[in-house]
């Protein structure tokens, strides 16, 4: 039954991407992008075996750890997952030249949170990348969830001018910890905040990393591997560590007149080497 599984998966996406190039006289509405990947995603809830052929299956690269690599490993994924319980809903997807990338509530062996990264080549997805959190049961202090929100885009003039706020913020105030520049990045402490642990405003994060401190517990930026955007949404995908243990950092921010004004995140443990099913590593990017 698995190896029929892969292979139905597996022709059908060899066979449609086929045709991708070809001219068809009875011109039919082309698929952005965009629409490509959340037609994947809901694929994972459905079963439909279509959206299949937007992964190129001669050329599939896989960076979720926990997940073999190629067509294949998608394939047994899914046909591990217990019957009738996945769910995906697609909050919000962003496009930044050939990268899509979005916000997902998930039912993915369990309920969980999602931000998916995906890179197109040809029309086709050739890599894909992923941070994943347990959903919390509760709202946050100030009553927000992880998914709740302004989902809005706007201010695509503005969308290089975002990224740069956003990695200068990570880089100043997360990684060399200069806070007396934090004043730069913030309307004062108009601060929307759906981390399921911290309260609205630059009063709300300060309280937390005080309670965190008093217990023992650092949360450590290192490196930014990547910055997409998509005019007042950025996504920056880093590396550290959280209470000591190796960790992927992803944070959504919207950016407003020039200010952050509300921040979503997933935090991951990073798999030891020993219990990861491919070797792609977790923050390769091209160039």
């Amino acid at each position: 039954m698995k190896s029929t599984f892969l292979t139905v998966i597996f022709i059908s996406a060899l066979s449609l991407s086929s045709c991708n190039g070809q001219d068809d006289d009875a011109a039919t509405p082309e698929v952005s992008n965009k629409e490509k990947v959340i037609e994947v995603l809901k694929s994972i809830e459905t079963g439909a075996q279509e959206p299949a052929s937007y992964i190129n299956p001669e050329s599939y690269t896989q960076h979720n750890l926990g997940v073999a690599d190629g067509l294949a490993g998608f394939g047994e994924i899914l046909q591990a997952l217990p019957p009738n319980s996945a769910k995906v809903n697609t909050i919000r997807a962003f496009e930044d030249g050939d990268y899509i990338f979005t916000h997902t509530d998930y039912n993915f062996f369990g309920p969980k949170i999602g931000f998916d990264v995906f890179r197109f080549e040809n029309g086709l997805i050739v890599e894909h990348w992923d941070n994943l959190q347990v959903t919390p049961e509760q709202p946050n202090p100030s009553g927000h969830t992880m998914i709740d929100g302004t989902t809005e885009i706007t201010d695509l003039e503005k969308t290089e001018e975002n990224k740069t706020l956003v990695r200068n913020f990570i880089t100043d105030i997360l990684i060399n910890g200069n806070m007396d520049k934090i004043g730069n990045y913030f309307e004062g402490d108009q601060y929307i905040q759906h981390n399921p642990s911290i309260a609205d405003g630059l009063s709300g994060l300060g309280s937390a990393l005080a309670a965190m401190a008093e217990q023992g517990v650092t949360m450590e930026f290192s490196v930014i591997h990547k910055v997409l955007g998509q005019g007042n949404f950025v996504l920056s995908i880093s590396e550290g560590h959280f209470g000591g243990a190796h960790t992927s950092y992803y944070d959504l921010f919207r950016v407003e007149n020039g200010k952050i004004a509300e921040h979503w995140d997933v935090i991951e443990t990073i798999a030891p080497e020993a219990d990861r099913k491919n070797t792609n590593g977790k923050f390769n990017f091209p160039n």
